[in-house]
């Protein structure tokens, strides 16, 4: 288990690429089963008014700062090795891996047709990925055939890497949820890593991931969907974690 970071009560593992694929490469070669959370403000704000979800977060195997304001925390308690673990960079990280490594995976989530569009381009950019299954999920919970189905399809497959691209906090809860419950060793929740790698969503240019500004790439690109969550959440951590950092408030984990 790594060190991890009190971000107003959710502890961000202390992670760059390179140490986060590490640890990730051991688990799997170990065949140690658990969930990874891909967390920024949006995660760490819901888990605000969500003490289950908030649990969920804190269990996970890797909690790993996605946006800059958890590297910036982390830097801020001494961590200068700290560095954003960005879900669709650590998809392709462990991806390039399981080309020498022989990892399989699976991709569960996305609208309809994302998830093989996603396998296939990931196989285009990777020849040597093994792939073994790909499911897209209704737009609500999972009935006893769907489960068994599924159940069923990853115990003959077995994969290493279990990516669920689900929304926040609904992907966190699933992984917590079905990882006992399904044969995969790690199940990673990457959100729209899955639309981003399948070309379905652009990304915000580097410079504005680099700079803490892809947040607003992304709104003015879904601002109909985006906005409640940014405009909403991002002032109200800045005053959050103000309140932390000058002690007049206590988060605990």
């Amino acid at each position: 288990m790594t060190n991890r970071v009190n971000v107003l009560g959710v502890g961000i593992s202390v992670l760059n690429l390179s140490s986060a694929l590490e640890a990730i490469a051991t688990a799997v070669r170990e065949r140690r089963k658990g969930y990874i959370c891909v967390t920024g403000v949006h995660g760490v704000m819901e888990a605000q008014a969500d003490a289950a979800f908030k649990k969920i977060l804190n269990d996970a195997f890797l909690c790993t700062p996605d946006g800059m304001p958890m590297v910036w925390a982390g830097r801020l308690d001494g961590h200068a090795e700290m560095r954003r673990v960005y879900g669709p960079d650590l998809m392709l990280d462990v991806c390039a891996w399981s080309e020498t490594s022989g990892a399989k995976h699976f991709f569960y989530g996305g609208a309809d047709g994302v998830a093989e569009l996603l396998a296939q381009k990931l196989k285009n950019k990777f020849p040597k990925l093994q792939v073994v299954g790909t499911y897209t999920p209704p737009f609500r919970a999972l009935n006893e055939a769907e489960l068994k189905a599924l159940q069923e399809k990853v115990s003959v497959t077995r994969p290493d890497f279990f990516w669920v691209g689900l929304s926040t906090p609904k992907q966190e809860k699933f992984m917590a949820e079905f990882l006992p419950q399904l044969d995969a060793t790690l199940m990673v929740g990457v959100g729209a890593a899955f639309d981003f790698h399948s070309g379905r969503v652009s990304q915000a240019p580097r410079w504005m991931q680099r700079s803490g500004l892809e947040w607003f790439y992304r709104l003015c690109s879904e601002p109909r969907r985006l906005w409640k969550r940014y405009l909403r959440n991002n002032p109200l951590f800045v005053l959050f974690f103000l309140l932390q950092k000058t002690g007049l408030k206590k988060f605990p984990r």
